[in-house]
């Protein structure tokens, strides 16, 4: 069987990097190109140890139709992960947000289109659906009600994606992820943050009372969700990828503390981000039904190997900063 080659966009980044890694090891009938803006969040170090013949680094713009031309077309899948994720930074400038997660998804699209793309996975987040009330959980179904600029510019990459698989028979898949943890996030999330601060003795800060829910999910069990619906999900559907592990905040920084062995007494509350959803919790029952999905690494297992992680690459958490 030919050998076929797979466009990942936004590869130096969290979930992209540690897809890249997860594809190479698992997956020996692709190439890789890996497509990246290197902007704040894309980091060369998190793939610099990666030395195989299939796999290909590539610097460029989504939303620049030159860039994206000269390698779709040399691509016959796609997994889409490019995007700006932060949402404290879409509040302080939305603009970058509409125009890299909506036009750069659509400038994907219509590239693709182009070029015959078998398969295009698109990666979304749960958070265009909004905040949940304390019971219940969001299934493929869910309305959309997006409250940030970031989670309102996935929507409207989601609904792209949907519109051309509707209008064109574009071979589209929307996956929405709960809150991914492990290595190579960039220190400005939840997780990363609290250890990078706690490895400094520096003050831990929680938004509000700390009692905001997430649903947590191992990114390597994202990957390996992504890898499936890249094989075997329809085209043209929603696959809800969640941890069924919710936690609140405040608890999971108490956590982070007792494992590093550091003091309550780091943590400090701040004022609560603006529009900050109460709850997110995914019913990922259809891809477990679909395609025998469901997360194998316990959170208690998880936290304690992404602390170490951490702990043992303190030197990229410097680099990172330092940029």
């Amino acid at each position: 069987m030919a050998m076929k080659t797979l466009l990942v966009t936004g590869g130096c980044g969290f979930i992209g990097s540690n897809f890249v890694r997860y594809a190479l090891e698992e997956r020996k009938d692709i190439k890789i190109i890996n497509f990246d803006a290197l902007t704040y969040a894309g980091n060369l170090d998190n793939l610099n140890d990666i030395n195989d013949p299939r796999y290909e680094f590539v610097q460029g713009d989504i939303t620049s139709g030159a860039d994206v031309a000269a390698v779709m077309k040399r691509a016959q899948l796609v997994v889409h992960f490019a995007a700006e994720s932060h949402v404290d930074r879409s509040i302080e400038g939305p603009e970058i947000f509409t125009r890299t997660n909506t036009l750069g998804t659509q400038v994907l699209l219509d590239h693709a289109r182009a070029n015959s793309i078998e398969r295009f996975v698109h990666v979304s987040t749960d958070e265009v659906y909004g905040s949940l009330g304390p019971e219940g959980y969001f299934s493929e179904d869910s309305p959309l009600a997006p409250n940030s600029p970031y989670s309102a510019s996935k929507a409207a990459s989601d609904f792209l994606v949907r519109a051309y698989c509707h209008t064109f028979g574009f071979p589209g898949i929307i996956t929405r992820c709960s809150n991914n943890y492990g290595p190579y996030q960039f220190p400005e999330k939840l997780i990363p943050l609290m250890i990078s601060n706690a490895l400094e003795n520096k003050p831990l800060p929680v938004y509000g009372d700390g009692m905001n829910i997430r649903d947590w999910l191992y990114v390597r069990d994202h990957c390996r969700a992504i890898d499936m619906i890249l094989n075997g999900g329809k085209t043209g559907e929603v696959y809800n990828i969640g941890g069924n592990n919710e936690w609140h905040n405040i608890d999971i920084v108490k956590l982070i503390l007792k494992e590093m062995g550091k003091p309550k007494s780091l943590i400090s509350f701040v004022e609560d981000r603006l529009g900050h959803d109460r709850r997110y919790a995914i019913d990922a029952g259809k891809i477990k039904r679909e395609l025998g999905w469901e997360p194998l690494v316990k959170f208690e297992d998880g936290i304690k190997a992404t602390i170490l992680w951490y702990l043992e690459h303190q030197e990229w958490i410097a680099r990172i900063k330092s940029r």
